[in-house]
């Protein structure tokens, strides 16, 4: 008999968390599982699965004027605010009950409580004030928004947390930030007819991203209305009635009924008491923890966000299967954090997987370089401007393919089986004698026969 209530107690209920508690129940381990808010995490219930509904609902502004582009008669139409947040409370919901129901069938025992780790092996249920034991804890609490407490005038301001929930469709808002959560929320409020401003103290968006990818979002969303304030950030926030005053850095005074701070998240480890029971925590808050997940004290673990090693959902559940064979499979393994696909879903979305232009230049002497930009052909009849980007970062030496990056409709789908090409070492040449599918956006990926140009030492050649 074991001395422990558990032999896996898990604090966060998010996708990491969930994952692993439900894997680890399904084999017959005692498993808790704490969560203070709502199973699902941020990715089901403030993050990735609502915001991808309102980017959806957002683009029927531009369906119904592409609809008479082929045809068809639209008429008087009308969008309600009120309506999309129900439905997505109901979806969320749905979706909470799936993620409960999985840990009820694997007879994991589910509380709806803060947790906070009282020592090496034992956890303490807030709402009881119940302690119970572990053999293993894992922490799966992920991140959370920079309310950015330090800005006069934070108080009067919204994050990421409470764009799903506004009583209201705001006809304005300042965006504060030019990350992907930063201009995915621009985006869907700049479609949905709200006037959106970014700021944001950087000279272009999406930081870390190819280079021309950042500039062609930049300008596609510039002519859906978007307007940004480079080189500045905001000084302060007052209401004047019922709308707010918002001053930048550089004296300019914008008005707006709503201001988004989006510049960042933290992790979630304030007053969880990982200090008190011996965890390193590194500056900002994120655990430390080894190429196992496993953190300096050798009963607590961590996966997913609250590590911020990459933070994307799908990067915590693989962490989360990796720690349950390392722990319970005798079968070490490491998560693997390479070649990870990503989707950015501002509007034009985003599809990108492996290295940069930039961080290529800096890893290998010489690279050819192939680019297109053109019009998807869905946007011709429409007469929509829109433009699509793919470019492909090749290895000048190997023929290998670095990195491919996308900007246009379906990219994140595109990414996804991008991915898979480039885990295997694909090379241009797979790509080169790889039939085309007509006629396809996609196509243009395997008929770039030509460089657009190559760059040796680190510097461009045109």
């Amino acid at each position: 008999m074991s001395k422990f209530d558990y032999d896996l107690f898990v604090i966060g209920g998010g996708s990491g968390g969930v994952r692993a508690g439900r894997v680890a129940a399904s084999m017959g381990k005692r498993v808790g599982v704490a969560e203070e808010s709502r199973f699902g995490g941020t990715c089901v219930i403030r993050g990735c699965v609502p915001k991808k509904l309102m980017v959806y609902a957002s683009q029927f502004s531009k369906y119904f004027e592409d609809a008479a582009g082929y045809g068809w008669e639209v008429g008087e139409r009308s969008f309600d605010w009120s309506k999309l947040v129900a439905a997505k409370e109901a979806e969320i919901t749905r979706l909470e009950g799936l993620y409960r129901k999985g840990l009820e069938n694997n007879k994991a025992e589910m509380m709806d409580s803060r947790a906070v780790v009282t020592g090496p092996n034992s956890v303490r249920l807030q709402a009881t004030g119940k302690e119970v034991t572990a053999e293993n804890i894992l922490i799966a609490v992920g991140g959370r928004p920079n309310h950015m407490v330090e800005m006069a005038g934070h108080e009067h301001c919204i994050v990421s947390d409470d764009v799903f929930d506004l009583p209201r469709l705001p006809k304005s808002m300042v965006v504060l930030g030019a990350g992907y959560i930063a201009l995915e929320f621009a985006c869907i409020f700049a479609q949905l007819g709200t006037k959106v401003t970014v700021v944001y103290r950087g000279q272009e968006v999406l930081r870390s991203f190819d280079g021309d990818v950042r500039s062609h979002v930049h300008q596609e969303m510039e002519k859906k209305g978007v307007t940004f304030e480079f080189g500045t950030t905001i000084a302060s926030v007052e209401m004047d009635g019922e709308s707010r005053k918002v001053t930048l850095s550089n004296n300019k005074v914008l008005e707006a009924d709503e201001v988004l701070l989006a510049i960042g998240r933290k992790p979630n480890t304030e007053t969880l008491g990982l200090e008190a029971a011996g965890v390193a925590l590194e500056w900002d808050g994120r655990v430390a923890v080894d190429e196992y997940s496993r953190t300096n004290v050798p009963s607590i673990y961590a996966v997913g966000d609250v590590t911020d090693r990459v933070n994307l959902t799908p990067v915590a559940i693989h962490e989360a299967m990796c720690l349950i064979e390392t722990l319970y499979k005798n079968n070490p393994t490491i998560p693997d954090h390479e070649l990870v696909a990503t989707a950015v879903f501002t509007q034009p979305e985003v599809g990108t997987v492996g290295m940069s232009e930039e961080e290529a230049a800096e890893k290998h002497r010489d690279l050819k370089i192939f680019k297109a930009v053109f019009r998807p052909m869905k946007y011709i009849l429409p007469g929509r401007e829109e433009k699509m980007l793919m470019k492909i970062v090749v290895e000048s030496a190997t023929d290998r393919v670095l990195g491919i990056h996308i900007v246009g409709p379906d990219s994140g789908e595109m990414a996804q089986l991008l991915g898979i090409s480039l885990k295997m070492g694909a090379t241009k040449a797979d790509f080169d004698r790889t039939m085309a599918v007509h006629p396809t956006a996609a196509e243009e990926l395997v008929t770039l026969y030509q460089p657009s140009y190559l760059v040796v030492d680190g510097k461009r050649q045109d």
